[in-house]
């Protein structure tokens, strides 16, 4: 059983929805379905007697699924002659006919023809084309409460559609919107550069895309020295970036440049103000502001109790907070800590991952924002800072990273005429440096002998053309030299 399991399921329970339980994988080696089935009960405090044994890669058990669902689960319920209210729960793009909504009528009915009015975006449409899935796309003249089914109505624009918005009959008597729909709020944010320029339009129109069928995903333009142009992107959270990133590059074809993902700040001002903080870049100077604040997730790791010591190592060393501690089972136990977001996206994860062979498994909710230590690392190449490479991290871990950075770029960035300079900085200080010898060239080859004033003379001249190229020379730092260090594990 995994967190994220347990995380919905406790949603569910909070929503007073019927909960079925299945074990699934049964038909694998080590599977342990009276273990799992002892940790449902006591975590979730669900009787898992009756538990259905599963398994969907034979088929085993599937069909008594169907049967207690239509045995447990309620039928939908709603009112067919109240005024019309249907939830727009997804939405795809389709060549010839547009934006196809999805939709479930809650109250109500919709007929073809009718004049459909979108409450959050206030958008007044005509229904073109109706149905249900059965589970195809089947045309219909009318959808009724509790049935599931399309919209079409020649829908171009994709900020015309919002994922959870109200639909109801325009002109028609005044309804309340659905409950429950919030706007998303983004918590980890990161750059999508296209590793070839020309990608650019083809990045923005798959953006485009996504982003219809999933509103939680935001994306503006960005533009970066070093990377060029690309696109600022909203998430929920590490594992809705990493899928986004995924379908990018499996369903577009696309080979991109990743920033490393930051975190949302929020910055206290002297007059009491507060201010949102996305990028480091963002980051004003630390004298025009009080506090710098950064989120705090509560973690939940469910794992084998014999890692729970190195686990524990781990949260610490990421400046984690214990809160409690559950034993579901005689071999599996549940930790709660309270965790920097910051810390949860940089490497917790796959510590996480490494410590627990692959058996933990992590869900975490923000629940606050906290005041801490936190500095602008940027990192100069000949003095020059690369904003792509910059970050925001506590100050007892800047030394490291830095260090850990300028490492990378080293072994990265090709020797040129001149030294290169590597640094590290908060503020004004310089944590850390490195430098890149210059390629030399023996000027003194031709001299066969004489006096050395003529061998001191070229060498001199040879020194006083490297520090011209290296005052105004610009360094190559090749694209493998950023997925090095935007993609890997510093600690």
């Amino acid at each position: 059983m995994e967190a994220q399991t347990v995380a919905n399921a406790y949603l569910a329970v909070e929503s007073n929805l019927e909960i079925l339980p299945v074990l699934n994988k049964v038909d694998l080696a080590h599977a342990r379905p009276e273990e799992i089935s002892e940790e449902i009960e006591n975590s979730l405090g669900i009787d898992a007697t009756d538990a259905l044994a599963v398994s969907a890669k034979t088929g085993l058990g599937v069909g008594a699924v169907l049967d207690r669902i239509v045995e447990r689960i309620p039928a939908p319920t709603g009112n067919p002659k109240a005024p019309l209210r249907a939830l727009i729960f997804d939405a795809t793009y389709d060549e010839y006919r547009g934006i196809i909504v999805y939709l479930r009528v809650m109250d109500g009915t919709i007929n073809k023809r009718d004049s459909i009015l979108m409450m959050g975006t206030e958008k007044v449409y005509e229904t073109v084309e109706l149905g249900r899935f059965s589970p195809k796309m089947v045309r219909a003249d009318t959808l009724v409460a509790g049935e599931v089914g399309y919209f079409v109505s020649n829908i171009k624009r994709l900020g015309d559609v919002r994922i959870g918005d109200t639909m109801t009959i325009h002109r028609g008597p005044k309804v309340e919107m659905l409950p429950g729909y919030e706007e998303p709020q983004h918590m980890v944010y990161a750059d999508f550069y296209p590793t070839n320029p020309g990608d650019y339009e083809t990045l923005r129109d798959a953006l485009g895309s996504l982003s219809l069928s999933d509103s939680s995903l935001s994306y503006e333009p960005e533009s970066s020295e070093a990377l060029g142009f690309g696109f600022r992107c909203g998430f929920l959270g590490l594992l809705h970036m990493e899928i986004i990133q995924q379908r990018l590059e499996r369903e577009h074809d696309l080979d991109m440049i990743q920033t490393a993902p930051s975190v949302t700040y929020k910055i206290v001002l002297e007059d009491g103000s507060e201010e949102w903080v996305r990028s480091p870049g963002q980051l004003p100077d630390p004298d025009k502001f009080d506090d710098l604040c950064e989120p705090i997730a509560r973690a939940s790791i469910l794992l084998p109790t014999e890692h729970i010591g190195s686990m524990m190592t781990i949260a610490a060393d990421h400046r984690g907070t214990f809160v409690r501690q559950d034993h579901l089972s005689p071999t599996r136990v549940q930790l709660e800590y309270d965790i920097p977001l910051a810390e949860i996206i940089y490497d917790f994860y796959d510590k996480l991952k490494s410590a627990t062979r692959g058996y933990g498994t992590l869900n975490y909710d923000i629940t606050h924002y906290k005041p801490d230590d936190l500095v602008k690392m940027s990192i100069l190449v000949n003095a020059k800072p690369v904003d792509a490479l910059s970050s925001i991290c506590h100050r007892n871990q800047a030394d490291f990273r830095g260090r850990a950075i300028l490492k990378k770029l080293r072994k990265e960035i090709p020797r040129h005429m001149f030294e290169v300079r590597l640094q590290a900085a908060v503020g004004s200080r310089i944590i850390a440096r490195e430098s890149i010898a210059a390629l030399r060239k023996d000027v003194t080859a031709k001299c066969y002998g004489g006096d050395i004033s003529r061998k001191r003379k070229l060498l001199e001249k040879q020194k006083a053309g490297k520090r011209r190229m290296r005052q105004v020379g610009n360094v190559d730092i090749p694209q493998k030299a950023f997925l090095s260090v935007l993609g890997g594990d510093d600690k």
